[in-house]
């Protein structure tokens, strides 16, 4: 259970490849064109950078710093470097966001946590379904008829539109 979210909160669960950050890439614009301020989580399963080797707050933060934070007129963005040799849950990334801001989380990963999540899926991928193991899937996204009926929302995973709708309708309606 997220103690920490104080707002709608949606994950997009997927095996690997079938395209949950190309699908989130065209689904945020929907969303921020209807008004909708969205906070995003994405999970990395390794060690990574979101700044560039040779710039200042790299070299500084390469230098030790446990915090850097750089910051500009426009944006800004704080690295932190963890002393912990686990990954953290969900619920406590949770609480690096100032959800008084937002409208929506969604979260890319995370996927064996308990939260609401659209599964996303092509069968041509011949790989299972996760929703029959996972009853926090509320819906379903495929880009192709499956061999048998879900008792599911099924949404199509070509269509960021209507999931936009979907999410809209069911998340935020629910919370207001």
């Amino acid at each position: 259970m997220l103690t920490n979210a104080h707002i709608p909160i949606l994950g997009f669960a997927a095996w690997s490849g079938t395209g949950k950050t190309t699908l989130l890439r065209r689904l945020l614009p929907i969303l921020a064109g209807r008004g909708i301020r969205v906070g995003m989580i994405k999970h990395a399963h390794h060690d990574f950078d979101v700044d560039t080797p040779g710039k200042d707050s790299y070299e500084l933060r390469k230098a030790g710093a446990a915090q850097m934070l750089i910051s500009s007129r426009r944006r800004w963005a704080l690295m932190v470097e963890r002393p912990i040799d686990r990954e953290p849950p969900l619920d406590e990334v949770l609480l690096e966001l100032d959800q008084e801001l937002l409208d929506l989380i969604l979260v890319e990963g995370f996927k064996h946590e308990r939260f609401p999540k659209i599964e996303l899926h092509r069968p041509s991928f011949g790989r299972p379904l996760l929703h029959p193991r996972d009853d926090t899937i509320v819906a379903l996204a495929t880009d192709a008829p499956l061999g048998a009926p879900v008792a599911l929302p099924m949404l199509d995973l070509n269509s960021p539109d209507e999931i936009a709708s979907y999410v809209i309708d069911t998340m935020l309606s629910e919370a207001t």
